[in-house]
């Protein structure tokens, strides 16, 4: 009974997996546009980006489509970002702005502001808000347009390749993406108005009709969220609209955090108001702390307690059921690790990999409201 009891969470989770995961489809080949193409209007929010803000408006700018400009918005940096935006060769953009960004208004958060002055100042029929450590394939715009356009969509989003180089990443990264995949399990359909909060876009890539865009409020919507990607899913959604969700990994990448430091700091400021923004009111206040709990009883136990019998000591369940189960999850995080281009051996490591995990979770949720990101604090409204 022990033994089933321990491998219990495992047989819940294959079972979610089967009957809900679903993966978006790829993104479709570029369009045969005509003479009269839409205006697309990049915009990149950028806040001390210097290191990466050439490679993503470069990337940009070397598209292919026949019909974009380019705004970058230096939300205030303390670096050079705006300097070095101002050196970008844009190629073939109809034109180029680097904006720089007022004073941050009472109520509003950093991102969700520079987009809407990148938003006012765009001309496009077509917005698109791209992040600054994002690189672009010279046929992505056009692949991008062409599936908004042949599939009716109101707005599409994009999940490309994660890069991930330092061992921290490689160790890390995938236990947040796979989580995340639990959370939002079914990426191929177009979530119904009634189903709401399951709603999910991908703030490194999303586009949107101008006029669907002014409909349902824009960045003013939310001004004052952390995750407004998500938050702008739900309310397009909410209103009806037709959020297309595709794969790009071929031609789109984004490397979210360069170091542990900045991976925690960037995760924790997204959990807790995420998971609350994803669920009903009744489970919301205890959908992170279940999380933390899966994660631990899942993936740290089974092998501690492999260790502890190892030394010889004794804690109250057989040896073999928690073998069992850390062999099946080692062989698992295997597969996860290939799925996101790390070396499979990486899933050796997985009960540290979760362990920064569940410590990310538990920060995020102590500090709940209380946001600290690239040098400003927020103490975000309930």
């Amino acid at each position: 009974m022990i033994s089933l009891l321990f491998a219990a969470p495992w047989l819940i989770l294959l079972t979610y997996l089967a009957l809900w995961l679903r993966l978006p489809k790829k993104l479709g080949p570029e369009g045969v546009f005509a003479e009269d193409v839409p205006l697309v209007s990049v915009i990149i929010p950028a806040r001390n980006e210097e290191h990466n803000i050439l490679m993503s408006a470069e990337s940009v700018g070397a598209s292919t489509y026949p019909n974009f400009e380019l705004i970058v918005v230096d939300d205030r940096s303390t670096d050079r970002t705006a300097q070095v935006a101002r050196t970008a060769e844009i190629g073939k953009a109809a034109r180029y702005e680097v904006l720089s960004g007022a004073e941050l208004p009472e109520g509003w958060l950093g991102k969700p502001w520079a987009c809407d002055q990148g938003a006012r100042e765009a001309r496009g029929d077509i917005l698109l808000f791209t992040d600054a450590d994002t690189t672009h394939h010279p046929e992505l715009l056009s692949r991008a347009v062409a599936d908004l356009q042949r599939d009716g969509a109101d707005a599409l989003t994009l999940l490309g390749e994660q890069t991930m180089l330092t061992f921290w990443e490689k160790l890390v990264q995938p236990h947040i993406f796979f989580t995340l995949s639990l959370g939002f399990p079914d990426f191929r359909t177009p979530q119904p108005p009634k189903r709401w909060r399951r709603a999910i876009a991908n703030g490194q890539y999303i586009m949107i009709h101008r006029a669907v865009y002014d409909e349902v409020g824009g960045h003013v919507a939310v001004k004052g969220e952390v995750v407004e990607d998500q938050r702008i899913a739900q309310i397009l959604c909410k209103a009806g609209k037709r959020l297309e969700i595709r794969m790009a990994e071929d031609h789109f990448a984004t490397r979210m955090y360069s170091s542990l430091p900045g991976m925690i700091e960037g995760w924790s400021k997204n959990m807790a108001l995420a998971s609350r923004q994803a669920f009903d009111s009744w489970f919301a206040p205890v959908a992170l702390p279940s999380l933390i709990a899966t994660v631990v009883l899942l993936w740290i136990v089974p092998p501690v307690v492999v260790v502890l019998d190892l030394a010889g000591v004794y804690v109250g369940v057989p040896a073999t059921a928690a073998q069992a189960v850390t062999v099946g999850s080692a062989l698992f995080w295997f597969a996860c690790a290939w799925r996101f281009g790390v070396p499979p051996w990486f899933g050796l490591l997985y009960p540290l990999g979760a362990a920064v995990e569940a410590y990310i979770f538990t920060r995020s949720l102590v500090r709940g409201r209380r946001v600290e990101w690239k040098g400003r604090t927020y103490v975000v409204p309930r």
